[in-house]
């Protein structure tokens, strides 16, 4: 077989995040995954789902005249739908476009760790863990998320899982699978049920369900703490995913990009990144 690099974790994970967006996008009034040169961005000018999916993803390694021609397209498309408050999303690696991005007036409002593995390379065994119905409305509910949020979903293009501690739903994640590569997205415990492993039974268990399912590989986000736990499991660090918004719209603007970078690495105040 042929190796997997992180190169091409990281691009087939890209491809199931973008995915993912267009598969919420299909049930919300409006909504649109535009695919458009150097740049992909999911516009939802609808609430709820307006205050939380609407993001961009930007390509890497543009030259000059391609970073500033993405920039002016993911602006004109939020713009046209009315969209003020996105978040462009942008590697780590790729500077040129964060002193694109920076030039413009935009602020890093949060970061993530990009991860993917090979699913010949489990780490972990499939995990004893008690499991309800995978019911949306439990998903949603165990979430937290707005109300109304994603009513529109179609439940079935989603692997649901939802653990059960003393006979009550107390943990959940979500995959979401596209050619080959399954995205493990939404992994959130409730407080009462923490620090008992369960959100990392619930990923272990999704990517022995994909390998069972074909897929060969599998991604997620996380922050910097909970990545010891995801490399524990097989998944390997492809690098920080940037979000940076519009000036103006960051909820946290008192600090340069470079403090805030310092901030996610050193706060580590989740234990997986929702797909927003």
């Amino acid at each position: 077989m042929t190796a997997i690099t992180d190169n091409d974790l990281y691009v087939r994970g890209i491809a199931t995040l973008l995915a993912s967006w267009e598969e919420y996008a299909r049930g919300c009034a409006g909504a649109a995954l535009e695919r458009l040169n150097g740049v992909s961005a999911a516009v939802f000018p609808s609430e709820p789902e307006r205050l939380v999916y609407n993001n961009a993803l930007l390509g890497r390694d543009l030259g000059p005249a391609e970073r500033a021609a993405a920039l002016d397209a993911m602006e004109a498309t939020c713009r046209s739908a009315g969209v003020e408050r996105y978040a462009a999303w942008v590697h780590e690696s790729d500077v040129a476009m964060r002193g694109e991005l920076r030039n413009r007036g935009y602020t890093v409002e949060e970061c993530t760790r990009a991860m993917g593995m090979s699913l010949g390379e489990i780490a972990l065994s499939l995990p004893e863990v008690e499991l309800g119905p995978p019911d949306w409305g439990e998903y949603m509910r165990i979430l937290g998320v707005l109300a109304g949020l994603l009513t529109g979903a179609d439940p079935s293009a989603f692997h649901i899982l939802v653990a059960r501690l003393a006979g009550e739903n107390v943990a959940t994640a979500m995959a979401f699978d596209h050619d080959g590569d399954s995205g493990v997205f939404s992994v959130s415990t409730l407080e009462a049920a923490r620090r008992r492993g369960l959100g990392t039974a619930l990923t272990a268990r999704h990517v022995h369900d994909a390998a069972k399912r074909g897929c060969s590989t599998a991604n997620l986000q996380s922050t910097a703490m909970a990545a010891r736990v995801y490399a524990a499991a097989g998944f390997r660090d492809l690098g920080r995913i940037l979000e940076y918004v519009p000036c103006g719209s960051a909820t946290a603007p008192l600090w340069t990009s470079d403090e805030v970078l310092d901030l996610c690495a050193s706060l580590r105040v989740r234990v997986l990144a929702l797909p927003r």
